[in-house]
């Protein structure tokens, strides 16, 4: 996973270790809501992705949960959606670019903003494009996620 910040023509990353977990309460056959809770641990590089060194740093180390809302269509074996909520982040923030300097540690807010498909003849695999909006934090995380969704039933 790879953390980008972008301003202008100014660009940040960092790599990533990013875990999540969420339950998935179904409320009709298109529309979900989902309990989450995760962790983002980020180490910045002092070279950005062409390899030219650089002194801005995009860091970050939180524990985060909230909640979602998703709205999908439920075709079998591809069923696309998208989901918007709002959560709390308790950790690290640091954000230093030319245009902004943040070090920040305690709790934040944040949105989150899915793109995914549910696939398969029952819908559990997922696989989404995730973004975390940190934006008192000038940060967001953008994840590619492959998940298994097991009915509890």
């Amino acid at each position: 996973m790879i953390k980008k910040y972008k301003q202008g023509v100014t660009e940040a990353y960092a790599s990533c270790f990013f875990m999540q977990a969420e339950l998935i309460l179904k409320i009709s056959s298109w529309f979900e809501i989902s309990p989450y809770a995760g962790f983002i641990n980020t180490s910045a590089s002092d070279e950005d992705l062409n390899g030219n060194v650089t002194k801005e740093r995009v860091e970050t180390t939180t524990f985060y949960f909230g909640g979602k809302a998703r709205l999908k269509a439920p075709i079998p074996y591809l069923a696309p959606y998208i989901e918007i909520g709002i959560g709390l982040s308790i950790g690290s923030y640091l954000t230093q670019t030319a245009f902004y300097d943040v070090d920040r540690s305690g709790l934040a807010y944040h949105i989150p903003l899915a793109l995914g498909l549910e696939l398969g003849k029952n819908n559990n695999v997922d696989l989404e494009i995730l973004y975390l909006f940190h934006l008192g934090e000038a940060q967001f995380s953008g994840m590619l996620g492959v998940g298994l969704i097991i009915p509890l039933d």
